[in-house]
C-alpha cells in the first residue's frame, strides 16, 4: 500500500497516537467528525481533501515537514483512486446486455458526428438504469473507430469527497502519456489549457462515469478535436449546454427477459417462461435488479425460477430480497436519495402515497402542503436527481423506487402523520372530481367563482383532461371512502360523472364507480339516489362492457328502487335501459314495450332529456330491425327535436345525440346503398366527434365510413380511416380499432391480389 492510500490512514493513527490523543480529541481540536477519522483511519472513505487534511494537521499541531508528509500522503491516496480504464478491460458483466437498440443507434450516429468536431452525449436516467453498462457497451462496438484512445474515468460523484476538475484533468493527461515535465512546465494554472490542446489532436472516446454535477464536468469537455465524450450521471446535468442527451428508464418487458435469459441460461429460461416474465416484472424491468435477481439464479441451480418469483412476490420484502452478494438495488437507491436537499427527501417520501402510477403537482402540494410552484420545484429536483420520471405534466415513481420511498416513509414519518396526508390527498381527489364532472351535468357547469383549486377547471376539456390523468388516484380514493363507510360523498361523485362518462367510455371502471353508488345509496337508505345509480350500472354494462344480458338485472332493480321512491323519471329511464339491452339482444318487440313505456313516464315528468333519448332509441330499433326508411325518419325526428328544444338541452347531451342521430342516418343510408348520402352523413359525426374530442364514438365511426367508402369505391379514403382509427390511441374502442387493423391486413391482401374485398356491411 506504499503511496497508496492506506499509507493515509496508517499515518494519520501514527501522528494521533504519537500526540496521545484519543479520536475524541483529535474530533474536538480539528472540527472533524468521530465517524470521519475513523473511517479515514480504517480505509473507510476515500482520502480527504486538502481542506480536511489541514484541519487534521491544525488538530495535531504538526510542524511544516509533518504537515507536508500528511498532505503528500493524501495526495498520492487521491490520485491513485482516479486511473482510468481502458475500454478493452473494462468490467464484467458488459456481456449480459439486451435492448438499447434506439440508444444504441444514437451512440453510434453521434460516434460519426465526432468525426467532424467533438461531441458530448449525457447519459442520466433512474438509480440501477443501466447509463455505466450502455456506456461500455457502445465503447466496444465503436472503439476501432477511436485509434488514439479509450478512456474510461471514473468521476466518483457519488462519493462525499469526489475528485475536483484538476485532479481528473491530470489523470486524464497522465493517462495520455503526457510527460511529468510537461505538466510541470505548464504548472496547475495551465494544466486546462494542456489539457484542450492535448486532446484538440487526438481521435479520442472519452468516457466520465458518475458525474456529481455540472461543475465537475464542464472543465472536462473538449472545445476541439475529434472526441466523443460520453458523461453518464444519476443527475440530468440540465446546465450543460450543446449536448445530446440519453434518458435512460426501464428495459421493455421482452428486453427484459432477454437479460434475465441471458444471465441463468436460455434452457432454464425457456423451461419456466411464466415465471421468468414475473420476476422481470416484480424487478420492475429495473437493469440492476434484473441482473441482481439474474446473478442469485445463476449461483443457486437447485431453486427454480418459480421460487424466486414467489420470493419477489413479497412487496414488503422485495428489496431486501434484491441484492447478491455486495450487490444490493436499495443500495444504489440510496446514494441519490442522501444526495437530496430535506424538502426533496420528504416529497420523495410522501409520493409512496400517491395510488396510482403517477401524479401532477397539484396532488404532489396537497401531499406536501406546498404551494404549487414550490411543490413543481421540488418534483423537478427529483427529476434532476433521477428520482421521478415525468411523461408530459405528469410524474411517476418507479416500482422499485416507490418500495423504497414507502419504506424511508415509515422510517422518517409518524404514523399519525403520514395518514393525515393520504386522507387529505384522497378529500382533495375526490372534491375535485366532483368539481371537474359537473362541467358536464345539466344545470352545473363551470366550478362557482368562489372555488380557488390548484387545477385549472376553466373549461370541460380541462376538466376532461384532469379526470382521465389522475384516474387512477381518484378511484383509488373513492374505493377507499367506500371502504372507510363514507357514503355521502361516494354517492357524490358517482352522480356528479354520470355525464362525463359519456366522454370516457371504454376506460374499463364504471361499472365499478357506479356500483360503488350503488352500495353508497343502499347505505344511506336512500331508494331515488340508489335507483339512479342501478341506472347507471345498466348503461356500462350496456354500452362500456358490451353485456346486455347481465344490463337486465340492474335495470330490474332500479325499476323496483324508484317504483318504491315513486319516481317517475328513473322509471322511465329503466325502461329506456331495459329497451337498449333487448334491442342489442335482437328482442325487438320487448325492446319497443319498455321504450314506449320510458316515454310515457318521461312525458308525465316533463323531463325533455329522457324525451329525446327515448325518440333516438326508437330510431335506432328501426335501423336494428332492417327498417331503414323508418329508421332515417325517426333520425329526423330527433335531430327536429333538438332544435325545437335547443334551450332546454344541456349542449353535452345535445352533442352526443346529434352524432349518435347523424352516424345512425348514416348506417340506415349504407343499407340503402345510398353510398355518397351515408359518407356525408359519417363525416358530419366524426366532426362531432372532432369538436368533443371524443375518441371512443370517433373510433366506431371511422369504421362505419371506411365500410361506405369502400363500397363506394374510394378505397384509398377508405384505407385512410382505419390507419387514423387504429392511430386514436387508448381511448378508443379496443373493439373498433382490432376491426380496424383486420380490415386494413384485408385492404392489403386485396391489392396485392391474395384476398377479396373487405367490407362486411355496416
Amino acid at each position: 500500500m506504499a503511496g497508496g492510500h492506506g499509507a493515509f490512514g496508517a499515518l494519520l493513527r501514527e501522528l494521533r497516537l504519537a500526540r496521545s490523543l484519543t479520536i475524541e480529541g483529535l474530533s474536538e481540536s480539528s472540527g472533524i467528525s468521530v465517524r470521519g477519522i475513523g473511517d479515514l483511519e480504517r480505509d473507510r472513505r476515500a482520502a480527504p481533501q486538502r481542506r480536511t487534511v489541514a484541519a487534521l494537521a491544525d488538530g495535531l499541531s504538526l510542524d511544516e515537514p509533518e504537515r507536508e508528509r500528511l498532505l503528500a500522503a493524501a495526495r498520492s491516496g487521491r490520485s491513485s483512486s482516479y486511473r482510468p480504464v481502458g475500454v478493452r478491460s473494462f468490467p464484467r458483466g458488459v456481456e449480459d446486455f439486451a435492448g438499447r437498440d434506439r440508444e444504441l443507434a444514437l451512440l453510434a450516429e453521434w460516434a460519426e458526428e465526432s468525426r467532424a468536431r467533438p461531441v458530448v452525449v449525457a447519459v442520466s436516467g433512474t438509480p440501477g438504469a443501466g447509463k455505466t453498462t450502455l456506456a461500455l457497451h457502445t465503447a466496444r462496438r465503436v472503439a476501432d473507430g477511436f485509434p488514439d484512445g479509450q478512456l474510461l474515468v471514473d468521476l466518483r460523484g457519488t462519493h462525499e469527497s469526489p475528485p475536483t476538475p484538476a485532479e481528473l484533468i491530470v489523470t486524464v493527461l497522465k493517462a495520455l502519456g503526457t510527460p511529468d515535465r510537461e505538466l510541470s512546465k505548464a504548472g496547475p494554472q495551465g494544466h486546462a489549457a494542456l489539457y484542450r490542446h492535448v486532446l484538440s489532436d487526438r481521435r479520442l472516446l472519452l468516457v466520465l462515469d458518475n458525474a456529481r454535477d455540472e461543475a465537475q464536468v464542464r472543465p472536462l469537455l473538449p472545445g476541439a478535436g475529434a472526441v466523443l465524450t460520453v458523461v453518464t450521471s444519476r443527475r440530468m446535468l440540465t446546465g450543460l449546454e450543446g449536448v445530446h442527451r440519453l434518458w435512460l428508464g426501464q428495459l421493455g418487458p421482452m428486453d427484459a427477459r432477454a437479460l434475465l435469459a441471458s444471465i441463468v441460461g436460455t434452457e432454464r429460461a425457456a423451461a419456466e417462461p411464466g415465471a421468468l416474465a414475473d420476476v422481470a416484472e416484480r424487478c420492475g424491468c429495473l437493469p440492476l435488479a434484473l441482473r441482481v435477481a439474474g446473478n442469485w439464479l445463476a449461483t443457486r441451480t437447485g431453486w427454480t425460477v418459480r421460487r424466486l418469483a414467489e420470493r419477489l412476490a413479497q412487496e414488503e420484502r422485495r428489496l431486501d430480497a434484491l441484492s447478491a452478494g455486495d450487490v444490493r438495488v436499495a443500495a444504489a437507491f440510496d446514494l441519490s436519495y442522501r444526495q437530496l436537499t430535506p424538502g426533496a427527501a420528504r416529497m420523495f417520501r410522501l409520493l409512496a402515497l400517491v395510488p396510482g402510477p403517477d401524479t401532477g403537482a397539484a396532488g404532489a402540494a396537497m401531499l406536501t402542503g406546498q404551494d404549487l410552484f414550490d411543490a413543481e420545484d421540488t418534483l423537478e429536483e427529483l427529476v434532476e436527481a433521477g428520482l421521478l420520471g415525468t411523461d408530459g405534466s405528469r410524474y411517476r415513481l418507479h416500482d422499485l423506487l416507490d418500495l423504497y420511498a414507502r419504506a424511508r416513509l415509515g422510517e422518517h414519518e409518524p404514523a399519525g402523520d403520514v395518514e393525515r396526508s393520504r386522507e387529505e390527498l384522497y378529500r382533495w381527489l375526490l372534491e375535485t372530481a366532483v368539481l371537474a364532472g359537473r362541467w358536464y351535468e345539466p344545470e352545473h357547469g363551470a366550478p362557482p367563482a368562489s372555488w380557488r383549486g390548484t387545477v385549472d377547471l376553466s373549461s370541460a376539456e380541462r376538466a376532461r383532461e384532469w379526470l382521465q390523468a389522475e384516474g387512477a388516484n381518484w378511484l383509488a380514493a373513492l374505493r377507499a371512502a367506500s371502504a372507510a363507510g363514507r357514503h355521502a360523498p361516494v354517492a357524490e361523485v358517482a352522480e356528479a360523472l354520470h355525464w362525463f362518462s359519456d366522454q370516457w367510455i371504454f376506460w374499463g371502471h364504471w361499472a365499478e364507480v357506479f356500483g360503488l353508488g350503488v352500495r353508497a345509496a343502499e347505505a344511506l337508505g336512500d331508494p331515488l339516489t340508489e335507483a339512479t345509480q342501478l341506472n347507471y350500472v345498466a348503461w356500462a354494462l350496456l354500452l362500456c362492457e358490451a353485456r346486455p344480458r347481465d344490463s337486465l338485472v340492474p335495470s330490474a332493480r332500479a325499476l323496483a328502487a324508484a317504483e318504491r321512491a315513486g319516481d317517475l323519471v328513473q322509471q322511465a329511464w329503466s325502461h329506456q335501459y331495459s329497451g337498449w339491452a333487448h334491442r342489442l339482444l335482437g328482442e325487438l318487440d320487448e325492446a319497443f314495450g319498455h321504450v314506449d313505456e320510458a316515454a310515457g313516464l318521461f312525458a308525465r315528468a316533463d323531463d325533455v332529456h329522457g324525451l329525446l333519448q327515448t325518440t333516438f332509441n326508437r330510431a335506432l330499433m328501426f335501423e336494428g330491425a332492417g327498417r331503414a326508411e323508418e329508421a332515417i325518419d325517426a333520425f329526423r325526428v330527433t335531430l327536429g327535436a333538438l332544435e325545437e328544444n335547443a334551450d332546454r338541452i344541456e349542449p353535452h347531451v345535445a352533442a352526443v345525440t346529434r352524432l349518435g342521430a347523424y352516424g345512425g342516418m348514416g348506417t340506415a343510408l349504407s343499407r340503402l346503398e345510398c353510398w355518397d348520402e351515408a359518407v356525408a352523413h359519417f363525416e358530419r359525426a366524426l366532426d362531432i366527434c372532432g369538436e368533443m374530442g371524443n375518441t371512443a364514438l370517433e373510433s366506431r365511426e371511422l369504421t362505419l365510413l371506411s365500410d361506405a367508402l369502400q363500397a363506394a369505391g374510394r378505397i384509398d379514403e377508405a384505407r385512410a380511416c382505419l390507419v387514423r382509427c387504429v392511430g386514436l390511441g387508448p381511448g378508443a374502442d379496443p373493439q373498433r380499432v382490432s376491426m380496424a387493423r383486420d380490415r386494413l391486413a384485408l385492404l392489403d391482401a386485396a391489392g396485392d391480389g391474395r384476398g377479396g374485398a373487405a367490407h362486411d356491411g355496416p
